[in-house]
C-alpha cells in the first residue's frame, strides 16, 4: 500500500482537467479563427494565438506529471 494515494489522485484529477482544457483550448482556437476579421488576423490567431492557448492548457498535465513523479520517488525511497 503507497502512502501518496492523495499525490496519485490530485494527478488524475489534473490529468482529466489537462485533457478537457486542451481540447476546449483547441475549439476556442478554431472558433476565435472563425471570428476574426480579415485574412491577416486568421493566420495570427491560428500560428500565435492558437498554439500559445493550447500550450498554457498543457500546464495542469505538466503538473500531474510531476506529481505522480514525486509519488514514485516518495515510494521507492520509502521502499528502502
Amino acid at each position: 500500500m503507497t502512502q501518496y494515494g492523495t499525490l496519485r489522485m490530485w494527478a488524475a484529477v489534473l490529468t482529466v482537467m489537462g485533457i478537457l482544457g486542451v481540447l476546449l483550448a483547441a475549439a476556442g482556437t478554431i472558433v476565435w479563427a472563425f471570428e476574426a476579421d480579415g485574412f491577416w488576423q486568421t493566420v495570427g490567431v491560428l500560428l500565435i494565438g492558437g498554439p500559445v492557448s493550447i500550450f498554457l492548457a498543457t500546464l495542469p498535465l505538466a503538473v500531474a506529471q510531476a506529481l505522480r513523479a514525486l509519488a514514485d520517488v516518495g515510494d521507492t525511497v520509502a521502499a528502502r
